[in-house]
């Protein structure tokens, strides 16, 4: 067995750039139950941004706007609208992290360096990955404070009751035509990743559009990461329109794993948060295609959750709309009963939905 010369512990966080971070954090709050636990900004000497860090049992999201117009924040959401631009992984040692990567041909993003307060130092570096995203190595075995020096607690006095949302599944990844191959390649060669599993334009095709995807994994399985690309069609792909409208490469959305989706997405629809609706012919034969499940078919319906299986289990997933008004960045809430897959039988129906979806905007 080969060392595994970048162990990772899991996602440290992920940060999004967005055009205000203040109403953002709000609304992660409010729709999706997030705790606001720690802020930087001009009132703790951070003079170009403001960054709002949220939680939901594993999960940290850190949502960033610019001061200025002025600037690489304010230039990336000009470009992209509001979206993610870091993936950060927590490791024992950033340094080293960086140096395997960067010497194994990784582009340097930000070398490493200590930042401290009076609650310890943690180490970080960034190297580059596709688009504009980064991915940083975040070390806080020194660390004590609430999230990383230049962060002050802070607390909302809206707390509303979270709503079962656990840690981070996997990441999605969207490049060009042409490209998926080569990011494979930087995750297998640079980070050490195994490609897991491949899903070609058979397998992921309607009438209209088709897309390619490899999905890559660290050593321990914790870190995922599906790399799409658009395939010939008779019209646009999902992933055109998102490459059209990101103006490139990026996370097109973020897997989030409950223990109760019947409960999380309840709450999510109540709140607001709109999702990609599937026919109800599709729960006709479910029971059929998916075998026995421990769940009532009725509320699946009714929440539209759809259920796939593989050698080892099934998984419940569903999709939100995009949650920008870019047809970009969204969310999937995924319960896993066993299985290790990604609902390859479910793509056919959610590609059929996000067409609808395009259509509507006129870009199918």
């Amino acid at each position: 067995m080969s060392q595994d010369f970048l162990p990772i512990n899991g996602t440290d966080y992920v940060e999004l750039y967005v055009g205000n971070a203040k109403q953002s954090a709000l609304y992660y709050q409010y729709a999706f139950g997030y705790e606001l636990i720690a802020y930087a900004g001009p009132e703790t000497g951070i003079k170009d941004r403001a960054s709002y860090v949220l939680k939901q049992g594993k999960i940290r999201l850190v949502l960033t706007s610019p001061i200025f117009p002025e600037g690489p924040i304010a230039e990336h959401i000009q470009k992209h609208g509001d979206g993610v631009k870091v993936l950060a992984l927590w490791v024992e040692d950033a340094e080293k992290s960086w140096y395997e990567t960067t010497s194994r041909g990784a582009a340097s993003a930000i070398e490493p360096h200590i930042i401290s307060d009076k609650f310890g130092e943690a180490k970080v570096a960034s190297i580059h990955t596709y688009g504009d995203t980064i991915h940083t190595f975040v070390e806080r075995k020194n660390y004590s404070g609430i999230f990383l020096p230049g962060y002050q607690p802070r607390k909302s006095h809206y707390t509303p009751e979270p709503i079962g949302l656990m840690y981070i599944d996997h990441c999605v990844g969207n490049v060009e035509l042409g490209e998926m191959n080569r990011w494979v390649d930087f995750y297998e060669t640079v980070m050490g990743f195994k490609l897991l599993i491949t899903f070609d334009d058979e397998d992921i095709s309607t009438e209209y559009s088709a897309l390619m995807s490899k999905v890559v994994s660290n050593g321990n399985g914790f870190i995922k990461f599906p790399i799409n690309e658009p395939a010939a069609g008779k019209k646009k792909s999902q992933i055109e329109e998102y490459l059209d409208f990101y103006r490139g490469p990026g996370v097109q959305h973020m897997a989030i794993a409950t223990d109760d989706i019947i409960h999380t997405v309840t709450e999510l629809r109540k709140r607001g948060v709109e999702f990609l609706e599937v026919p109800q012919s599709y729960y006709v034969d479910l029971l059929d295609r998916v075998g026995k499940i421990d769940e009532d078919l009725q509320p699946l319906k009714d929440l539209n959750i759809l259920v796939d299986r593989d050698e080892e289990g099934y998984l419940l997933q569903i999709f939100t709309k995009p949650v920008q008004d870019r047809p970009t960045l969204f969310f999937e809430i995924i319960q896993r009963k066993g299985a290790k897959s990604f609902g390859k039988g479910n793509f056919k129906a959610l590609f059929e939905a996000i067409e609808r979806e395009q259509e509507l905007r006129g870009n199918l």
